[in-house]
């Protein structure tokens, strides 16, 4: 298929890489050329476009990873005017599920599909194109865009209409959220009382305390190691999502919203880039 790759940070980068891999047409944009010039040069094969319009030219896909609503929406507006019906647009974006459906009322006006789309993995995920893709559209939008996108993914799964995607993103923060300040308060607990935490990690990581944060950040946070993984910058920008999500609908998320102004407190600390297993820092 002939697509189009916008956003090149640390997700999108593999994650377009991986497009072209699995035979598919690739054209790049990014705000900052350098990024697709770098981009290029490491791909043979892609392409890259200094203006929007002419990425998307022709495009029977968009594929879009950028940073927040206001950017996606700037990047559907600039691209709609390119793209012929019959197309469609995927946004990996973690939005608002407010924002998904207005961007899928303006697709259609126009004949084009939208998928929003987020995706849970992280930058590993990405770079072994292993991740896990949350989708809200209508099930004939789905099923084109499906197997382009399963080109990075080891799942992808319609959950609904237009903000269901958004929706079940949320659904992964708050578990996320909840599960790594456990772990913090657990591994610091255990380092206040003199355990072997190594040890003790390798034993309780084997019962009904196992997770996939213990697995892969346990020994990490044992470590003192943070300058990698998904950003605490970026996790406060989801649980706003969530938060916001919340007063609409009236959940009550309590926990989420304390652990929260616990990565304020972690930013406050200079970790605005560490990783969100850094919550530990604030009990050390």
């Amino acid at each position: 298929m002939k697509t189009a790759f916008i956003g090149l940070g640390a997700m999108g980068a593999p994650m377009a890489g991986h497009l072209l891999a699995k035979g598919h047409e690739v054209t790049v944009f990014n705000r900052s050329p350098a990024k697709a010039e770098a981009w290029v040069a490491a791909h043979p094969g892609g392409a890259m476009a200094t203006d929007m319009a002419d990425a998307v030219r022709g495009a029977q896909g968009v594929l879009l990873c950028v940073g927040n609503d206001d950017d996606v929406r700037a990047t559907v507006q600039a691209a709609l005017p390119a793209l012929a019906a019959g197309s469609f647009i995927a946004d990996h974006t973690t939005t608002s599920a407010e924002l998904a459906r207005e961007m899928a009322a303006l697709c259609a006006a126009q004949g084009v599909a939208f998928i929003d789309a987020p995706v849970s993995g992280g930058e590993v995920g990405a770079q072994k194109g292993q991740l896990t893709v949350m989708c809200g559209a209508d099930a004939a939008a789905f099923a084109i865009a499906e197997p382009v996108l399963r080109s990075y993914a080891k799942a992808v799964t319609l959950l609904g209409p237009s903000g269901s995607g958004q929706l079940a993103k949320m659904v992964n923060q708050i578990c996320i959220a909840g599960l790594v300040q456990g772990l913090s308060e657990a591994l610091a607990f255990g380092e206040r009382a003199g355990l072997d935490m190594p040890q003790v990690l390798e034993v309780i990581s084997k019962g009904a305390a196992q997770s996939w944060q213990m697995e892969q950040r346990g020994p990490t946070m044992l470590r003192n190691e943070f300058n990698f993984g998904f950003a605490v910058d970026w996790m406060r920008k989801d649980l706003g999502l969530v938060l916001d999500e919340a007063r609409r609908n009236g959940a009550r998320v309590p926990v989420t919203a304390l652990v929260d102004q616990f990565y304020a407190d972690v930013q406050a600390m200079g970790g605005r880039r560490w990783d969100t297993s850094s919550l530990i820092k604030r009990l050390r």
